[in-house]
């Protein structure tokens, strides 16, 4: 689940337009903020996108599979995060509307959670 320091980089000139973006490293991967809402991960280089039901058909129409995981009992678990479609990752504009809507998808969990922590935007 490493991600390069180089891809992270280039997430951070693809997102820019999300700012306060924050990218925090954890568990081998980071994590991807905008204000406090946490709506990505990076993995093994790929950039995976918050998903819940009012765009997780987005995701699954083109065949992006949902991240998985390994746990330590050796099952695999999944995560409501789907990778980003390859030809979004060639330009911010073209990045922008899977991230607003995985931006969308963490605004309307965030009250589920205790509290509001609405991205000041």
């Amino acid at each position: 689940m490493p991600v390069s320091g180089g891809y992270i980089e280039l997430v951070r000139d693809l997102l820019a337009d999300f700012e306060p973006l924050r990218i925090k490293r954890m568990f081998g991967g980071a994590g991807v903020y905008s204000g406090e809402l946490f709506f990505a991960i990076l993995a093994d280089d790929t950039l995976y996108l918050k998903a819940d039901e009012e765009n997780r058909a987005d995701f699954e129409q083109r065949g992006l599979p949902p991240f998985s995981y390994e746990t330590k009992t050796g099952r695999t678990g999944t995560m409501s995060y789907y990778p980003a479609p390859a030809e979004a990752m060639e330009d911010p504009e073209a990045l922008a509307p899977w991230a607003r809507g995985a931006l969308a998808a963490a605004e309307r969990a965030a009250p589920r959670k205790g509290g509001s922590k609405r991205n000041p935007r």
